[in-house]
């Protein structure tokens, strides 16, 4: 009989459908930083028992989305200054790695070319906030894709949650930072093959963020 492990994996699955429908309602905004996530009308919301709701809270509290505030309450989580400098530092750090290894790359033309699609989607008119958002990180995320360093890419999506709320919190007001413009020099500075001045690029794309972002 097969009984047993159908009903594992089922439970198994709605861990994982409570915790992804959680994160999706946090990194896109619906859950301000702030904001109490109280288990009980999580639960009542999905439909699903208190302590699945427990076990994802504290999956997303180890992915820094979440954190506990006064008197162990869940919170959704609100950088400070400092956290996102340091965030963006490491941002800064990862992508002048990606940078390097794909000026170093045979494939370093064929790299130019997809990074020069990717930013024409970044100025797409039909975008709302939440699109423009996806397609900035998008961009960040296939510079380190495009290296194949799997690590890399793993240690950059580490982070993705906590810049994606970041920027949420932002509320629109610079929203030229998700253009196609702001991010051209990038690619221009990987075409143009110094290491030095397209790391420099980016450490100086992630500090502009960070004025900004940062207040």
């Amino acid at each position: 009989m097969m009984t047993q492990p159908l009903a594992s994996l089922d439970r198994s699955t709605l861990r994982e459908r409570a915790l992804e429908a959680l994160r999706t309602a946090i990194t896109s905004g619906q859950y301000r930083p702030g904001d109490h996530l109280g288990e009980e009308d999580l639960a009542g919301r999905l439909g699903v028992s208190r302590g699945t709701v427990r076990e994802a809270l504290r999956h997303l509290q180890q992915e820094g989305l979440v954190t506990a505030g006064v008197r162990g309450m869940l919170r959704v989580q609100s950088l400070s200054p400092d956290e996102i400098r340091d965030l963006y530092q490491v941002r800064g750090t990862l992508e002048g790695l990606a940078v390097r290894l794909i000026i170093a790359s045979p494939r370093k033309t064929e790299v130019v070319a997809r990074l020069r699609e990717a930013l024409s989607e970044l100025d797409d008119p039909d975008h709302d906030f939440s699109s423009h958002i996806d397609a900035d990180l998008g961009f960040h995320l296939l510079l380190c894709q495009l290296t194949e360093n799997s690590v890399l890419v793993d240690a950059w999506r580490h982070l993705e949650g906590r810049v994606r709320i970041t920027i949420f919190s932002d509320n629109e007001r610079h929203l030229n930072l998700l253009s196609g413009s702001h991010h051209a020099p990038i690619v221009d500075a990987i075409e143009e093959g110094d290491a030095d001045q397209a790391v420099k690029v980016v450490q100086d794309h992630m500090m502009h963020a960070v004025d900004r972002l940062a207040g």
